[in-house]
């Protein structure tokens, strides 16, 4: 009897020692899972961290190279702006500048205006107001030029330059308003181009000045006339009068004919060179020879006038800057 109870209780102290291994176990695997859980969750959270920080590097450096990339567009875009001082306007797209020491006459790149001084032409509509416009603008503030990548002279040795008054484009404004049309395009002086011909989009579309009037402005230039072109000068009737009128006191004076007759002669030919648009027609071989005679040059209207020697088409031939 003893040792059947004796090996119920070994039985059950048995069954309570497993029983106790069990649930040991049981919790010893749940906290190594919850640990497991734990140090995976931290490796996952600096793996996030990491990829974060390794986003933030990327989207920076992505950033830096755009804002170089845009700084380069602008530096590249970026005018290089050459001052000068106004000497005088000539006409709607051309003026006179002291550049370096010298006065220059600048042509504006990429756009023409109607003609007020062109030699055997008419003055065009809307040219006077052209001009007008253009001394308006180049009168007041800091002129600059800016050349393009071509060359900077034309065949008449005038400059080629875009034109700004305190940091403004006059091309612009000419071609927005209609005083102007995008014309002599030459590659590779063709930088405003594209921003020119929408100016002067702009202004067909409101049908300003020069586009109010169909068939007037063209690729070719412009049609019609305000007023015709100048004739040239003949030899003056004036002059004839003064000689006859000394010639007839001659015949009436009955002492000193002789003398009489001289001083005529000799007013006339003071008189003739004194005004020489009231003469004939005088040829030059070139600038050089006509300042020997002329030495500030002449006007249009001289007899002595030539359009090959207006080299800046301001109706004044063989002028010194």
């Amino acid at each position: 009897m003893k040792k059947w109870l004796l090996g119920i209780g070994a039985l059950s102290l048995s069954f309570s020692l497993a029983a106790c291994g069990s649930d040991s176990a049981s919790t010893d695997k749940t906290d190594s899972d919850q640990a497991k859980t734990t140090e995976q969750e931290e490796k996952d959270a600096k793996e996030t961290k990491a990829d974060t920080q390794s986003n933030d590097k990327n989207e920076k450096a992505e950033n830096a190279s755009k804002k170089d990339s845009s700084d380069k567009k602008a530096s590249d875009k970026k005018k290089k702006l050459v001052d000068v001082t106004l000497n005088r306007t000539v006409d709607g797209d051309t003026i006179k500048v002291n550049y370096k020491g010298e006065v220059k006459t600048v042509r504006y790149l990429l756009v023409d205006t109607p003609e007020t001084k062109k030699p055997n032409s008419c003055v065009q509509p809307y040219g006077e107001d052209a001009s007008t416009r253009n001394k308006q603008l180049v009168n007041k503030g800091k002129l600059q030029l800016e050349f393009d990548k071509g060359d900077r002279t034309d065949k008449y040795g005038r400059m080629l330059a875009y034109v700004y008054v305190d940091g403004k484009s006059v091309q612009e404004t000419l071609l927005k308003e209609g005083l102007a049309r995008v014309a002599y395009v030459y590659e590779p002086n063709t930088k405003y181009l594209g921003t020119y011909k929408k100016d002067e989009q702009a202004a067909k579309d409101k049908d300003l000045k020069i586009w109010s009037k169909n068939g007037y402005a063209t690729d070719k230039g412009f049609n019609g006339c305000v007023t015709k072109p100048k004739k040239s000068v003949s030899v003056s009737k004036p002059a004839q009068k003064s000689v006859t009128a000394h010639q007839s006191e001659t015949h009436k004076s009955n002492s000193n004919s002789s003398h009489s007759s001289s001083s005529a002669s000799s007013s006339s030919s003071n008189s003739t060179q004194a005004s020489p648009s009231t003469g004939g027609t005088e040829h030059f071989a070139n600038c050089t020879e006509l300042r020997k005679k002329y030495p500030h040059g002449v006007p249009s209207t001289h007899p002595a006038y030539t359009s090959k020697m207006d080299r800046d088409n301001d109706n004044f031939a063989c002028e010194k800057n």
